[in-house]
């Protein structure tokens, strides 16, 4: 035996080699004839409406009850049917809530009117076992039903009530506009503003006495706040900059023979901000200081915290503009003076919407949020001295987000991702940790998944929903005190799904331009994919800096799921310079949004092509909305070696069209010379490859003439292409017909098929 395989194993080595080189490095494009093709449409039709509604048990909505503690679901099974589940976390028991039949039937009684035992939907139960009774919600009505006698009456209200839950956290938005006082905390004294100065008055606005005269109606005084006290007033002097405006044409309205000019208020990077210089008036004595810090001319006026116990010193944030500078402010009231408490700076940008502050009034404390380490972490900043007292979290993840603070037992709750090394670092954990950065606790360390938790209202229990693009959702109930199990409820059935013959999208990860930093996708292939057949790759593209966009969760039939069913390969990953990553993979994006990550996009997919060789690396398509409009024609101006086809619907392709705030946060300010030479206008004249553009008329998102400009380039620039402007429509990809003609242009140009004629009826129809 061995001597056999001595004398042929070279020769059986070269005839694998060849049958290899055969079989898959030259395997033959998938090259659909037309009856193919149409026959692909009509059963990617088929499935779109097939697939629905074939994955049941997805989640659970709890309601809790007046313990705090037990609670009921509902559940959706199979042809719609319901079932009411209720759970008591104290004996691990899950039980039926009601009995469908005999609710229906009385609560059919009770209103004079049918509710189906099958298809019995509720809206609210309240249970009160020692009465044996069930307070039911239906039809927007309530009904006291008996659960001896099963009979149900109208009531007004329900006999018991809902469980107070602890509070949340709740962050204040720095775009929130701020609310000014008029009367004093006392309510004895009204403060108002004429003729662009300040008087103060009784309550009811009578003997109204001037404290300022240096304001004017171009320039007043406004945005009043008082101390708690009532000694002082916080106003600023307003130089009002009217916000520009852009237009759009309504071609298509009812009843008009005219296109409608429509207008609205529209800031542009680079247009001014109202601005707001801060002073503090004294009411007794009449004193008005300014306060010894810049002119506010980004945002509109703080929100003011007072110290605790101390009527003289307030603190303020101030986020500068451009994006590189943030501080707490505190000032003191009676001379102007002001010491920064915290002021980070950086060299790129900080992500202001990202910004976490809570203040611990009574303890003089601030938790903070800063990538000043490189990864996104809390930090404990004493209020008084500025000093950090404690770095919180720390190591090489991410904080997502706070939940919740709980000041008596100095404890945060937070969510987070990438802390554990052999997991996809975008999967979000839920923790809690002092504040003096001991005693983690890992809520969700049992799966390797995308978690998302729903506390009890006294927070002794928790639901975690769990589950990735591969595994669909568990649903199980934990204390939290040690996220011990205590049952599990529920797990989605997808077998409805996989019977119609697909595949759950692959999770992959292939190393991105530098060759150490993983990039993680996903992949869809078609439920009719034959292995010996070479198909084009389509990338759906969203390379916006202000979150990272590749689903964890999971999710099943889509539009991805529909385009690959024409015969496409159909792909989405997240690129260098999106966030949820470390400072220094989200900076990628600084001042180069062009750059959209297009090297790790493209390294990722070679390296897919390479495992799987019936991935056409030589046919690959793109397509995007907004920001992955801007990055799907980017993809043809800057990268046309590799891709071939774009559809680009509505994008902002010269961020200098589109709004302020998002692009001067990532682009910076003022607008210099990279705005230019980074747009998708002045670059038109590079296009290679088959493009679409797509944009509704009344896009009030991205200004339409975004795409306009683009479609004024290519033509001075004799370039093809193809444009689809949508009568009435505002941001979208196009709806329902601008995504039939998407996937009508990838079968033309990648398939290189004409896709079905709709114009054209058939003889037997």
């Amino acid at each position: 035996m061995n001597s056999f395989f001595n004398r042929h194993m070279p020769g059986m080595l070269i005839a694998c080699t060849l049958l290899f080189h055969t079989t898959f490095a030259q395997l033959p494009a998938y090259k659909p004839t037309r009856e193919q093709i149409s026959s692909a449409y009509k059963h990617m039709e088929l499935m779109d409406s097939l697939s629905k509604g074939t994955v049941l048990k997805t989640g659970i909505n709890p309601v809790w009850q007046a313990d705090g503690k037990s609670f009921w679901y509902k559940n959706i099974l199979k042809d719609s049917l319901t079932e009411y589940l209720y759970v008591d976390p104290l004996t691990a028991k899950k039980t039926k809530a009601i009995d469908n039949d005999k609710v229906a039937k009385a609560l059919s009684t009770a209103a004079d009117t049918i509710f189906s035992s099958t298809r019995l939907m509720l809206q609210d139960m309240r249970f009160d076992p020692d009465k044996n009774t069930v307070f039911i919600q239906a039809g927007g009505k309530w009904y006291a039903y008996d659960t001896r006698l099963h009979t149900a009456r109208t009531v007004e209200k329900p006999g018991i009530e809902k469980p107070v839950e602890r509070g949340w956290t709740k962050q204040l938005s720095r775009w929130q506009p701020f609310r000014a006082d008029s009367l004093s905390p006392d309510k004895k004294l009204k403060a108002s503003v004429k003729n662009g100065n300040i008087y103060l008055s009784d309550s009811k606005g009578k003997n109204p006495q001037q404290l300022t005269y240096e304001g004017n109606p171009l320039r007043p005084f406004g945005e009043l706040s008082w101390s708690p006290d009532g000694a002082f007033i916080v106003c600023y002097r307003i130089d009002e900059q009217q916000e520009r405006k852009v237009s759009y044409v309504l071609s298509s309205l009812p009843n008009t023979t005219r296109g409608v000019v429509k207008e609205h208020d529209y800031a542009q990077p680079g247009d001014e901000f109202t601005s707001y210089e801060m002073f503090v008036l004294n009411v007794k004595t009449k004193a008005l200081v300014k306060v010894q810090s810049e002119v506010i001319n980004f945002f509109d006026t703080p929100v003011i915290r007072w110290r605790n116990g101390d009527n003289m010193h307030f603190t303020y944030e101030k986020v500068d503009r451009g994006h590189q500078r943030f501080r707490v402010i505190e000032v003191n009231a009676a001379n102007g003076s002001t010491k920064h408490i915290i002021d980070e700076k950086t060299g790129t940008f900080i992500y202001q919407n990202q910004i976490y502050t809570h203040y611990l009034a009574r303890e003089h404390e601030i938790i903070w949020s800063s990538e000043k380490d490189g990864w996104r972490h809390l930090y404990l900043v004493d209020e008084q001295t500025g000093k950090i007292k404690n770095q919180i979290t720390k190591g090489d993840w991410v904080v997502r987000d706070v939940d919740s603070v709980d000041v008596v037992k100095r404890e945060i709750w937070f969510r987070a991702s990438g802390m554990n090394p052999d997991e996809d670092p975008y999967h979000i954990h839920y923790y809690r940790i002092r504040f003096d950065g001991t005693g983690l606790v890992k809520l969700t360390s049992h799966a390797k998944a995308m978690h998302s938790l729903a506390f009890s209202p006294d927070r002794s229990f928790y639901i975690d929903t769990y589950s990735t693009m591969e595994v669909p959702p568990v649903m199980e109930l934990r204390k939290t005190a040690d996220a011990s199990l205590v049952m599990k409820l529920e797990q989605a059935d997808i077998s409805q799904y996989l019977s119609l013959g697909f595949e759950l999208p692959e999770i992959f990860t292939a190393k991105g331009r530098d060759g150490k930093t993983d990039i993680w996708g996903i992949v869809y292939r078609p439920s009719t994919f034959d292995p010996g057949r070479k198909y084009p790759i389509i990338e759906n593209i969203y390379a916006g800096p202000h979150d990272s966009f590749v689903p964890k969760a999971f999710r099943h039939y889509g539009e991805m799921q529909s385009l690959a069913e024409l015969g496409f390969i159909v792909v989405q990953m997240d690129g260098m310079g999106t966030a949820n990553r470390s400072k220094a993979f989200h900076d990628v994006c600084w001042k180069n949004l062009a750059d959209a990550g297009f090297s790790d996009r493209i390294a990722w997919m070679k390296t897919l092509a390479a495992k799987y060789p019936y991935m056409d690396s030589t046919k690959v398509g793109v397509y995007g909305t907004s920001a992955g409009g801007q990055n799907a024609l980017g993809a043809l101006l800057f990268h046309s070696g590799f891709y071939d086809a774009a559809v680009s619907a509505c994008g902002c392709h010269d961020n200098r069209v589109d709004k302020q705030w998002w692009n001067e946060q990532w682009m910076g300010y003022p607008v210099g010379k990279h705005y230019e030479e980074q747009s998708n206008v002045t670059n038109a004249a590079k296009l290679q490859g088959d493009l679409l553009l797509i944009v509704g008329e009344a896009d009030q998102n991205v200004p339409p003439e975004s795409t306009y400009r683009v479609a004024d380039a290519l033509i001075r620039a004799n370039k093809d292409f193809e444009l689809l402007v949508i009568p009435g429509m505002g941001h979208s990809d196009g709806g329902t017909y601008g995504r039939r003609k998407k996937r009508d242009f990838f079968v033309s140009k990648l398939l290189e098929v004409n896709p079905p004629n709709r114009n054209k009826v058939s003889v037997t129809q």
